[in-house]
């Protein structure tokens, strides 16, 4: 019998990165969808990279970039409270999971 794919782990081998927030690990997945939706609401990616290279990426940036790329969130979280979770988590939290999206977005899979 195989294990059943477990939604909170992540896959990097896929290009996932887990993120722990509210005391649980939820997965954010760049896929092409995601990060087509990223970038409407944020403008070009590549530039997104460049501010986060130059410390001058915003909270709302973050956020709606983690948003987008939320794999199988749970049912009740809503963009509000996932803004505050990332908020209440702190930067030094955020940064591994940012540090795989903006490597995926430069590098690809």
């Amino acid at each position: 019998m195989t294990n059943p794919v477990n939604p909170n782990r992540s896959n990097p081998a896929r290009g996932e990165a887990p993120l722990r927030i509210g005391g649980e690990t939820l997965v954010l997945r760049p896929t092409f969808a995601a990060l087509v939706a990223a970038e409407e609401e944020l403008g070009p990616l590549f530039a997104l990279v460049e501010r986060a290279a130059a410390g001058e990426l915003r909270l709302g940036e973050l956020a709606a970039l983690f948003w987008h790329c939320l794999h199988g969130p749970p049912e009740a979280l809503t963009r509000e409270r996932f803004g505050e979770a990332l908020s209440e988590a702190g930067l030094a939290a955020l940064t591994p999971a940012l540090r795989v999206l903006l490597k995926q977005i430069l590098q690809g899979r």
